[in-house]
């Protein structure tokens, strides 16, 4: 089988949708069948051999202008392509192309209007490269907002277009409130051109189909897969003196470190002589700088309690981060939609500590290895994070089942036979088969 899949870069962080896209693609491949990666807005960012096409679509630097000058729009490809180097946007998300919600509302209903739209002669490129030149089995779209796309892609491709959808609702939440209710009223209309949605939770898949009106039986799902050959930690039977309470994730106030520096701060309130560290690291992009210095002036009264890990290089710096955790704790305040983080963690005899909304609860229901805390009551979580550290067994009883839960869950070869399952069911369905 032939499969495109359309990604959307990430603006030069290191995104988990794209991460995990490119798993996806590879774990495709090693099974044997024929996958295009096509990055969007800008290449992606991973920690693992990249599978995505040197060609972008949709170039940033390029949509910016389309919208912005009429001029631009109306000059031939040949004179505008330039921008679309990787290199290029590469260098300008550095410095000025913004992925903040709150500055797009406006590019964001222009994209949705597709091929009546300032970025026609884009969908238009992608649609005769998809439908003309690649000629897949399938195409599956990993962005929704990439919708205004469809329709023309139609008119090129007679297969089955379908979208995952892992987190769209996050971007639309962000976007100002003039903006937001036309979003989803776009959204809701070009989601009808898809034939059907791939999640990873029961709890978005419910979300998404009430946000955008969708029928449930239009939803399929796959679980989150984990290459293990790079995640090969044993767990811990014993714990690392000081406890390291470890968090790692995108440093943003959607994954709640602050909400994770209160409860360790008062965790130490209530009981001054543990010894307790906490460990950060993750990616901390441009927009929330000011953020991140908030929650190191909150931090300051644990002194040497807390440390900033930064963002890991590679791969394997990142897996030595997760290994010198007793726990992962990433108390997200918006309701995660999948969770790769704790997975990973997890994945390396890491137990976990998670708000009980979003994904979590299904995850930890399929693996076990972890906590839910009531994400309503703080001190819930200073519990939970106290218990583990006064019950060394349990700890270690939940770092056995986070390493062994996690390979019979979220393999590589689970998420490929179900996505594959469900491709040839689409296809069943365009060509009119039982």
């Amino acid at each position: 089988m032939h499969i495109a899949i359309v990604t959307a870069g990430g603006a030069g962080m290191f995104c988990g949708s794209c991460m995990h896209d490119n798993t996806w693609a590879r774990a495709l491949r090693d099974a044997g069948h024929d996958v295009t990666l096509i990055p969007t807005y800008t290449p992606i960012r991973v920690d693992e051999e990249n599978l995505s096409s040197q060609r972008v679509f949709f170039g940033g630097i390029n949509v910016y202008l389309e919208y912005r000058s009429r001029l631009w729009r109306r000059l031939p490809r040949w004179m505008t392509r330039w921008v679309d180097h990787p290199r290029l946007i590469s260098l300008a998300t550095r410095f000025a192309v913004s992925n903040d919600a709150s500055d797009l509302g406006d590019l964001t209903l222009a994209m949705l209007d597709g091929e009546s739209g300032p970025q026609a002669q884009d969908v238009e490129e992608l649609a005769a490269f998809i439908g003309r030149d690649l000629k897949p089995d399938v195409v599956c779209f990993s962005n929704a907002l990439l919708a205004g796309a469809v329709r023309r892609l139609r008119d090129e491709f007679g297969g089955p277009i379908l979208c995952v959808l892992q987190g769209d609702d996050i971007f639309i939440e962000s976007l100002p409130p003039a903006f937001r209710s036309s979003v989803i009223a776009k959204l809701t209309e070009r989601a009808s051109d898809f034939d059907g949605f791939i999640v990873h939770s029961n709890y978005y898949r419910d979300h998404m189909a009430t946000l955008l009106s969708l029928p449930h039986e239009k939803f399929r799902s796959i679980p989150l897969g984990i290459d293990f050959d790079g995640h090969s930690g044993q767990p811990r039977e014993t714990a690392s003196t000081p406890f390291r309470i470890g968090y790692f994730a995108r440093v943003c106030p959607e994954k709640g470190l602050h909400v994770l520096v209160d409860a360790v701060k008062e965790l130490l309130r209530q009981r001054p002589e543990l010894n307790v560290e906490l460990v950060a690291g993750g990616f901390l992009g441009p927009r929330d700088v000011g953020y991140f210095d908030q929650i190191q002036r909150d931090a300051a009264s644990l002194g040497d309690a807390f440390y900033w890990a930064g963002s890991p290089p590679d791969h394997t710096s990142k897996v030595d981060l997760l290994r010198s955790f007793d726990v992962l704790c990433v108390p997200t305040v918006y309701r995660e939609p999948k969770g790769l983080y704790a997975l990973e963690a997890m994945a390396n005899g890491v137990p976990v500590v998670l708000p009980s909304h979003g994904a979590f609860p299904q995850m930890i229901a399929a693996i076990g290895g972890g906590l839910l805390f009531d994400p309503g009551k703080p001190s819930d979580l200073t519990t939970l994070l106290g218990r583990l550290i006064d019950e060394p067994q349990t700890r270690a009883d939940l770092a056995c089942q986070a390493h062994t839960g996690v390979r019979n869950a979220f393999s590589l070869s689970a998420m490929t036979e179900q996505t594959l399952r469900i491709f040839r069911d689409f296809q069943n369905n365009r060509t009119g088969e039982s």
